[in-house]
């Protein structure tokens, strides 16, 4: 085929969305590595905003895509975050990150959709589609993160409602869209919260507002996802393809196939990870 394809905008499907959908990485970082020059098509450099069809031969670092990399199928995995891990997939102070627990895959590469700060436990979801993972974290789509909050401090009903309402903070206002009393008292009172959206330590911020200190927190919900009560901390499970379809649809997304570990895997996986937490036991 004709390289001029690169430069056609009018055929086919934006690159970046491609390799996004292909499990390379999130569709901003593959503008990125595109602007970089690390992406040919039919073997010249890659331009942002050309187009691509499956005909199109597409390398990364050198690299081809293979045909049902390119096509797509789509994994996503939940996470029960402990807290004490990072966000990251290194980390320069050698702290654990979320990325040593999970199973290593072949040809992709789990993307983490948002984060959680490092004092901050719960559900995190990742998968090997990039743009399922832009949809699912841009503001535009409004997914709601639901959270369980211990705080210390005495909490009014003015002060939920100014939560509720509306605060300003340093990087523009804020608001819960649902708060639930959840019982306790002292420094033992519970509460459930909703966001829209996943700004940095919003929660916490929002609450300091108040006056008030969160002494726990934990993600329990991102959109219609719940966190399983038999998936403990330290511990992931795959979403089904039922689970995986109304996930996708819920951001506008069709159905693709979800592809799982076998199970043969999973058991080798599994087993290595038990090795690894023994080895390290030793040690100390």
């Amino acid at each position: 085929m004709s390289t001029s394809r690169v430069d056609d905008n009018t055929a086919g499907e934006k690159l970046q969305k491609v390799l996004a959908r292909a499990g390379v990485g999130s569709r901003r970082e593959m503008e990125r590595w595109i602007d970089e020059g690390r992406v040919q098509v039919n073997g010249d450099r890659a331009k942002l905003g050309c187009r691509v069809t499956p005909r199109d031969q597409i390398q990364v670092d050198g690299k081809q895509l293979k045909t049902e990399e390119v096509e797509g199928s789509r994994r996503v995995l939940l996470y029960n975050k402990p807290e004490g891990e990072v966000c990251t997939r290194s980390d320069p102070e050698g702290r654990r990150t979320v990325f040593h627990s999970l199973p290593r895959l072949k040809g992709e590469r789990w993307i983490c959709i948002g984060r959680l700060d490092i004092n901050t436990a719960g559900l995190l979801l990742f998968t090997t589609d990039g743009e399922l993972a832009n949809r699912l974290m841009h503001p535009s789509f409004s997914v709601e993160r639901e959270y369980a909050v211990r705080v210390m401090g005495e909490v009014t009903p003015e002060m939920t409602k100014q939560m509720f309402e509306g605060v300003e903070l340093d990087d523009g206002p804020a608001r819960f869209t649902d708060i639930v009393d959840s019982g306790g008292e002292g420094i033992n009172h519970w509460f459930h919260v909703v966001l829209m959206e996943g700004r940095n330590r919003e929660v916490r911020r929002l609450w300091e507002s108040q006056g008030v200190t969160v002494s726990r927190l934990k993600r329990v919900r991102y959109g219609n996802v719940f966190i399983p009560s038999e998936v403990k901390a330290g511990q992931w499970c795959e979403l089904e393809q039922k689970e995986v379809d109304s996930l996708a649809k819920s951001v506008d997304l069709p159905s693709r196939k979800v592809k799982k570990l076998s199970a043969d895997r999973h058991q080798q996986q599994r087993a290595k990870r038990k090795n690894a937490a023994v080895s390290r036991t030793r040690k100390r």
